[in-house]
């Protein structure tokens, strides 16, 4: 393990006791997750965490999730708990299509108008997990299927605190207008409906590529084989192991390219550092 000179001690010691609760959860029910993007990297090039990153990140095939979801609440201690997206503002808020398990003893903002919105439930360090479900070979209705994803999420946007246009061109800004602007005439739960079906209407197929269904629209253009990551296998991170795409080389190239190149320095930093990270 290389020296942390970053000062993230305490959200690595943080991150890594979810990590190792969803592992713990997972093999007494006989679940399979992985680690995904940054921790995966970390895990890799780093035998545990990027020494810089903040956060931590798992992935489970849609079979794998729901079985995880009927067990967690029950399972974890009573210092971490799970957050799905329907339960924010009791299914009338939008953040993302991502589940969590959140670390009670932590805080990453003061007390702003946009925590009270999220009841207080996003004020703190987490863990992603991320979804991966089927998607159709033929180039066309692959690309049908995200594009579904990118329209429901900006439908979903229209149920967010705050919209930051300043990151869109002048066509995304025109896009998002549209969609959140009719997305809030839709209740949440209508959208969180239509993302599910979105997500799971090629399951039943017989394809071979997977994709991260509930993955910010940025990143939506990672696509895995199912020989990747339909299986799992142990990989050391930190002081225990932890559950990798079978394969995780291949896995790592299609999201970074040369991943055991390190970064420059200057990038070289905390991806939340705007943010209050506490750990106590």
């Amino acid at each position: 393990m290389e020296k942390n000179d970053y000062g993230l001690e305490k959200v690595h010691q943080a991150s890594l006791s979810i990590l190792k609760e969803i592992d713990r959860i997972c093999r007494k029910y006989g679940l399979q997750y992985m680690m995904d993007s940054g921790t995966l990297l970390g895990a890799v090039r780093h035998k545990g965490f990027i020494p810089w990153d903040d956060d931590a990140d798992v992935a489970f095939t849609r079979d794998n999730y729901e079985a995880f979801a009927k067990v967690v609440r029950k399972e974890l201690p009573k210092e971490m708990f799970f957050l799905e997206p329907r339960e924010l503002g009791g299914g009338r808020a939008f953040y993302d299509f991502t589940p969590r398990i959140i670390y009670r003893n932590s805080r990453t903002h003061g007390d702003t108008e946009e925590m009270r919105f999220y009841e207080g439930k996003l004020n703190h360090l987490w863990v992603d997990l991320f979804i991966l479900d089927e998607l159709p070979e033929r180039k066309m209705a692959a690309d049908r299927a995200k594009l579904l994803q990118v329209l429901v999420y900006g439908l979903a946007m229209g149920h967010r605190y705050r919209l930051d246009y300043g990151k869109y061109g002048p066509a995304g800004k025109a896009a998002v207008r549209v969609l959140s602007g009719i997305g809030k005439r839709i209740p949440m739960k209508t959208i969180l409906k239509l993302q599910y079906k979105a997500a799971t209407k090629d399951k039943k197929g017989k394809s071979g590529l997977l994709y991260y269904s509930n993955y910010q629209p940025d990143f939506l253009y990672v696509t895995v084989k199912k020989e990747w990551s339909g299986e799992a296998v142990d990989m050391p991170f930190e002081d225990t192991v932890l559950m990798a795409p079978a394969g995780w080389d291949p896995v790592l190239r299609e999201v970074y390219g040369d991943y055991m190149t390190l970064p420059p320095e200057e990038k070289r930093a905390p991806a939340h550092s705007d943010q209050e990270l506490e750990v106590f």
